[in-house]
């Protein structure tokens, strides 16, 4: 996408702030926000241009929703733009989160305070089930409707949900090498088709040659933050988050709860749930939980190091590759690593709820967990609204005594 206006930079920061300000509900509100302001009250894009662009966005790691306000400022104002929009877009969330960190994460906070902060992390683990259970048709559909494509798709699906409970930090390689397999399967198929001289099959190459990696030049340099400590390993492990969460920011729950609890011990499982609650509960991507993490491990400073290694490279995805974005939707073989990466991800997201839900205690939280199952999964209804209801059951624990871990 090339820029084709001059809407102003004081524009882009009002629009995207207000998003930023009232995009709670996760990346579908924050599409639709951006799709009332850019295509139907402005007229700033047309509809096939956002199509696009979401199209373009889902196929790169990192938040979707945040990296499609950063190229739809990026169409309207170049670099410029793109900088102005995302950050923009990107501050009220994450200044209400570090509130709340603040608030939550207290050396002695009241006992409302907790008992909410309990309410909330009980129904973290449902709203993980019900974010990978919203992308099982379309995955499902794209694998295709033959026996062996739909075998593979359970094969990744289960392999990534494995991965989440039991690897850790190594979730990714799965991730990865289910896409790879794809790639590898439906190259073969192609090449099977060409000898027999039927062309190629459905999803076939295009011929194109395939972008290079923009992002390919940051691993040597964060690969060296993990011996700095104290704010180096913060770096490293936002930089992680920013970097390898492809299909949501769920998919990198279980690595972000291995580093904070496990590894470096910045937070207790308890307190990990809270900061996933927290950032479903204020507007942004769920992304902005590594803020949380931040400031446990080093205050504000920390909480705000977090957040900006996190986005870079989103903001670098998007101003450096936007002009190969068309090249990479056409590319056969990255359609190909989504194929087999996606049910991974959706596997790994499902099974992100089992550690999640290990974290609970007193039985008033399986209570509400299960509550929450069937107001999110059965019922299909609002994150937001099941973590307050879930946060104000807490609260009424804690006024009636009950043991909150």
């Amino acid at each position: 996408m090339e820029t084709t206006g001059r809407v102003s930079l004081g524009t882009i920061a009002r629009e995207w702030g207000r998003i930023g300000i009232t995009g709670f509900g996760g990346p579908p509100a924050h599409i639709l926000l951006l799709r009332r302001l850019c295509v139907e009250r402005r007229a700033w894009l047309s509809p096939e241009e956002f199509e696009d662009g979401i199209a373009a966005t889902n196929l790169l790691p990192g938040p979707a929703s945040t990296q499609l306000a950063i190229l739809t400022a990026r169409r309207l104002r170049g670099t410029p733009g793109a900088l102005v929009g995302g950050a923009c877009f990107i501050a009220p969330g994450l200044a209400l989160i570090l509130a709340l960190a603040v608030l939550f994460l207290a050396g002695d906070p009241p006992r409302w305070v907790l008992g909410a902060a309990a309410g909330a992390g009980a129904a973290v683990p449902a709203v993980a089930v019900q974010a990978a259970t919203s992308l099982v048709p379309v995955s499902f559909t794209r694998a295709g409707r033959g026996r062996g494509a739909r075998a593979r798709w359970a094969g990744y699906a289960l392999a990534g949900a494995l991965a989440a409970v039991l690897t850790g930090p190594w979730l990714v390689l799965v991730l990865i090498a289910s896409g790879l397999a794809e790639i590898a399967v439906r190259d073969r198929g192609r090449r099977l088709a060409r000898t027999r001289g039927h062309g190629p099959t459905q999803g076939g190459g295009t011929g194109r040659e395939r972008p290079r990696r923009t992002r390919a030049g940051l691993l040597p340099l964060a690969a060296g933050l993990p011996a700095l400590g104290g704010l180096g390993a913060v770096a490293w492990v936002a930089f992680k988050v920013g970097a390898l969460s492809y299909g949501g920011g769920f998919v990198i729950i279980p690595l972000m709860q291995n580093d904070a609890v496990d590894r470096y011990h910045w937070m207790t499982d308890g307190q990990f749930l809270n900061a996933v609650a927290l950032g479903q509960v204020t507007p942004g991507p769920v992304v902005q939980t590594v803020a949380v993490v931040g400031y446990a491990a080093a205050g504000i400073a920390g909480g705000l190091l977090a957040a900006a290694v996190a986005f870079a490279p989103s903001f670098l995805l998007v101003i450096l590759g936007g002009r190969y974005f068309d090249r990479l939707r056409a590319d056969a073989r990255v359609q190909d690593f989504l194929t087999g990466a996606g049910p991974a991800v959706i596997g790994a997201i499902a099974g992100s709820a089992l550690p999640l839900a290990a974290a609970l205690g007193p039985g008033w939280q399986w209570a509400v967990l299960a509550g929450a199952l069937l107001w999110l999964v059965a019922a299909r209804r609002g994150v937001v609204l099941a973590l307050l209801a879930a946060g104000a059951a807490g609260v009424i624990a804690a006024a009636a005594g009950l043991p909150l871990s």
